[in-house]
């Protein structure tokens, strides 16, 4: 049974993501972040379908549960795209842009592979285990990258304010997903666990927004300061 603050977030996250998504074409962006908003429109379809399996099978009907994990692990594919297009933003200024798309492709292969190698055996339910599994594993590789691109930000001399404002909003929600991932695994049938990932959704929603709205493109940051700063205050 669905709670209102379920139906809260539902109707924040949905309504942040058409948001977005209008912004970007008014402002004229929506190619310049054309993974991000592509990730947003199926953060849409994904809230409309839900919505309307809900009100037509019931939140704990089969249809729900399959829809939700299938779902999931498609918007990771292209919350994953999103992270390379970060990283494509970020080394605009070097040829790397191929190497980069490459490496991508590479690495969605081995962790499909891994993934599939792990839930191999369990043919009753291969299907929608290995759709769990990639899952999981494409948040944690998410983590790994997104910070990995966090640190070469801030060895930069220079870089948009708007790029480092993604980056960190995006660091920060695949670290807690991929920690709720973790802690379901090891505490299992707590109902808290259910209610964290559409908190996140709703909160990455509104980082962006604001991010959108009101950091301008042309803002530049010196994020190896930040660095200084931070190395600074650990002393």
């Amino acid at each position: 049974m669905l709670s209102a603050l379920d139906y809260a977030l539902w109707a924040g996250s949905g309504l942040l993501c058409c948001y977005i998504v209008i912004l970007a074409v008014v402002r004229g962006h929506f190619l310049r972040y054309f993974s991000l908003n592509l990730y947003v429109l199926g953060l849409i379809a994904d809230t409309v379908g839900g919505f309307l399996i809900v009100r037509w099978y019931g939140f704990a009907s089969l249809e729900y549960r399959f829809f939700y994990y299938f779902a999931d692990v498609l918007l990771t594919i292209l919350l994953y795209l999103v992270i390379l297009g970060f990283f494509l933003h970020v080394f605009s200024e070097m040829q790397v842009a191929r190497h980069l798309r490459v490496a991508a492709g590479v690495l969605l292969g081995l962790t499909a592979g891994v993934s599939y190698w792990i839930v191999h055996d369990q043919t009753a339910y291969l299907t929608t285990r290995f759709v769990i599994e990639l899952s999981q594993n494409l948040y944690f590789l998410g983590v790994l990258l997104t910070w990995l691109l966090w640190g070469a930000v801030l060895k930069l001399h220079a870089a948009r304010t708007r790029i480092v404002h993604l980056v960190l909003s995006i660091g920060c929600y695949f670290s807690a997903y991929a920690l709720t991932y973790a802690l379901r695994n090891l505490l299992p049938g707590h109902a808290i666990w259910r209610m964290i990932p559409p908190i996140l959704g709703f909160l990455l929603a509104l980082a962006w927004a604001y991010t959108f709205t009101f950091v301008p493109e042309e803002a530049r940051m010196m994020p190896s300061r930040v660095r200084t700063r931070l190395a600074e205050t650990h002393r």
